[in-house]
């Protein structure tokens, strides 16, 4: 009898759709958090995969920071054109003007955190019982925690140290009223693992990832981009430099590195040399060693 193999990016993505198939099965309301970085549009895709030739059968929800990238949010609308799907939207500005969050102040003011807010409202209002997002364990030490479904209480908290067992790929979606799960679809899947598979695919994704121009500040190790939020320093100045973003974030405070990888290819290659994390350039990563486990456990993604 012949045997049938599948190759590393096949499995990952098998399992990938495996767990999506299993969120659709165990809940009622789910939804994709969608921000238009490449692992939320690489968890589209596969959710694309996974329900074909019908559309993807739940919407996608943004959490909107008002402090975007333009080219996020053009490529987010983009993306709601061609998967046929509704989109639903949590404004922080909102949160804001409702007095449900206060705006931070100072050199590196950040509307991240506030989000946590904002997704929690929206997951209450709309009755998500499964929000599934782009984590992967490989990006920070508080993700490499995770399970594929991660339990959230009442008021919207991960326990790092009161997590289900997921023995031989069996899920617990079990949950109290009031209660949600996160799924994380490509926890196994590696920075590199994604680009092989977008260039595999040829998976659209945001000019923000390829080298170009850019004006840009050097903070906290890394060139952040020039913007209408950006308050210059003493000391600081403004320069043009050729850059590409490894993850994107808010305008504020995802930094770019300097690179000539306008290609996938390029890209998939530049990466496989590289020894810091995608997530080193993030400024709301360096606040503490415990900054991102510490978001997580309000009810971060």
């Amino acid at each position: 009898m012949s045997k049938y193999y599948l190759n590393y990016l096949d499995e990952l993505e098998s399992e990938a759709i495996y767990v999506l198939r299993e969120v659709w099965a165990q809940f009622q309301n789910p939804v994709i958090l969608f921000s238009g970085g490449k692992d939320s549009i690489l968890v589209a895709h596969l959710a694309k995969k996974a329900f074909y030739p019908a559309k993807i059968p739940f919407p996608l929800m943004h959490v909107d920071t008002g402090h975007n990238f333009p080219e996020t949010i053009q490529f987010r609308d983009d993306t709601l054109k061609e998967l046929g799907v509704n989109l639903i939207v949590g404004s922080v500005q909102e949160s804001i003007d409702q007095g449900r969050v206060a705006e931070e102040k100072g050199k590196n003011a950040t509307r991240n955190a506030l989000q946590i807010t904002t997704l929690l409202d929206a997951i209450e209002v709309n009755k998500v019982d499964c929000a599934i997002g782009g984590g992967r364990r490989d990006e920070e030490k508080a993700r490499a925690k995770e399970r594929f479904f991660s339990h959230r209480d009442d008021f919207g908290q991960w326990d790092p140290k009161n997590q289900r067992p997921e023995l031989w790929n069996l899920f617990n979606g079990k949950h109290f009223e009031g209660e949600h799960f996160r799924a994380f679809p490509i926890s196994n899947w590696t920075e590199m693992d994604v680009w092989n598979y977008i260039c595999r695919e040829n998976i659209a994704i945001p000019s923000l990832y390829y080298a170009h121009e850019r004006e840009v500040v050097w903070r906290s190790d890394s060139w952040i981009p020039n913007s209408e939020f950006l308050k210059l320093e003493e000391g600081e100045e403004i320069v043009t430099k050729k850059i590409r973003f490894r993850t994107l974030g808010d305008i504020t405070i995802t930094g770019g590195i300097e690179s000539d990888a306008d290609t996938l290819e390029k890209i998939a290659e530049e990466v496989s040399g590289m020894r810091q994390t995608e997530r080193g350039n993030r400024t709301d990563d360096k606040r503490s060693e415990s900054a991102m486990e510490d978001r997580k456990r309000q009810g971060y993604f």
